[in-house]
């Protein structure tokens, strides 16, 4: 396998620094880190490049806090600079090692994703009899920083693109699970020895979790010659028509796994028929339909209500929710869901009062919005001149959809 060299003035141009940036600001261009950086753009790009160049570039301080899906992930932010670093970093090495991955491969890659990889399940599910699902126990807190260092060596040749990724690694903040975990051959000190974490959130972390277990991909194909596998992050699925050969297949992995200090979470190995259906990526997934994990469409309602009143106490602007909203519709859409859409919009109203306040997307400029409701799920209607001006949408239309509020002029 040759490594790849020569990219480290691919890096620092100036024109891949512009365009990491343009990657950077989606979805965060009204943020304050954002805002600031777009102030001085083209001082902040230079002052990168040569900070860059001369080596003197030091990642900044990431901000911590969990988020609660199901189960707590803590979640650590870069700053703005730091994101458009890795972006740059990204744009030059993530091409042509992704083409070193496995095709069902499905994580954060382009053309790939999650509906992708139920897509492909369900296909198998029509051939094959019985699933295997396993799961790496705390994954992007174990990877191990001196085996996915040696892994990143072993694909790029250029010092300083290597330089810049273990400094990116070495950076991040401790993650380090509380409990010790010891392998075969380790003594009592092994696990102090052993660096491990990497943060959940960060562009180049996605890269290196599909990267840390590619190996594994290619040995399950290559080795095990399992005709259907696919992997999204650390969700691992094979299916086949008989038990036992899952069975066995699940050991080798975990041997595999031991080799770069990871383990199977010991509850969710688990072989099932596949008429019984398969949770899987948000979904629970059969042979020929799929339907929506049940929390799933509860924790959604709780965040719209809160959207709402979050709207209504003029906190949030439309544009705050609006790209979360369409998230979970993109979602949604791709399961037997129409019926839940239609209640969950049909009940909650945005609706704000005649107000003056500050927009936060333009510092001390004042935005008087008239009183107005948007009522979603509900068919539209005409409404008499003397009432409140109203906006609704039919129920089908709102299940795919939600619409901007009207706005006034300013």
């Amino acid at each position: 396998m040759k490594r790849l060299d020569g990219l480290w003035p691919q890096v620092v141009a100036f024109e891949n620094l512009w365009r990491a940036w343009r990657k950077a600001r989606r979805g965060k261009s009204r943020t304050a880190g954002a805002v600031a950086f777009e102030m001085e753009l083209e001082a902040n790009l230079l002052g990168l490049q040569r900070e860059l160049k001369s080596g003197d570039y030091r990642p900044g301080v990431y901000r911590l806090f969990t988020i609660y899906e199901r189960k707590p992930r803590l979640i650590a932010a870069a700053p703005f600079r730091d994101r458009v670093v890795h972006h740059a970093v990204m744009n030059v090495i993530e091409p042509p090692l992704d083409q070193r991955f496995i095709h069902d491969s499905y994580a954060c890659r382009r053309g790939k994703g999650v509906h992708a990889a139920v897509n492909r399940y369900q296909v198998w599910a029509r051939r094959y009899c019985y699933a295997l699902k396993l799961d790496v126990q705390q994954y992007f807190p174990s990877i191990d920083h001196v085996i996915l260092k040696t892994t990143l060596r072993r694909h790029l040749r250029d010092e300083r693109v290597l330089a810049l990724l273990e400094r990116i690694i070495d950076n991040g903040p401790d993650l380090t699970p509380t409990e010790p975990a010891y392998f075969s051959s380790d003594d009592l000190l092994a696990p102090l020895e052993h660096r491990r974490g990497i943060p959940i959130g960060n562009l180049t972390s996605q890269f290196f979790a599909n990267l840390y277990l590619n190996d594994l991909d290619h040995g399950i194909k290559e080795v095990l010659r399992a005709p259907a596998y696919l992997r999204y992050v650390d969700d691992v699925v094979l299916l086949a028509d008989d038990k036992a050969r899952l069975w066995a297949w699940r050991d080798w992995i975990a041997e595999r796994l031991a080799e770069i200090r990871l383990r199977l979470h010991p509850a969710k190995a688990k072989v099932s028929q596949v008429r019984e259906g398969l949770d899987l990526l948000g979904y629970c997934l059969f042979p020929e339909r799929r339907r929506l994990r049940n929390e799933n469409g509860l924790r959604f309602r709780r965040r719209l209500h809160a959207f709402a009143e979050g709207y209504a106490e003029g906190r949030l602007d439309w544009a705050d929710f609006d790209p979360s909203v369409q998230a979970w519709i993109g979602h949604a859409r791709h399961a037997e869901t129409l019926g839940l859409r239609e209640r969950i919009f049909s009940e909650v109203h945005f609706r704000r009062e005649r107000t003056e306040r500050r927009s936060p997307g333009a510092a001390g400029r004042r935005v008087e919005q008239r009183t107005e409701e948007v009522a979603v799920g509900r068919s539209q209607q005409e409404q008499p001149a003397q009432q409140e001006q109203q906006r609704r949408v039919p129920s089908r239309q709102a299940a795919h959809q939600v619409p901007e509020p009207l706005r006034s002029r300013m």
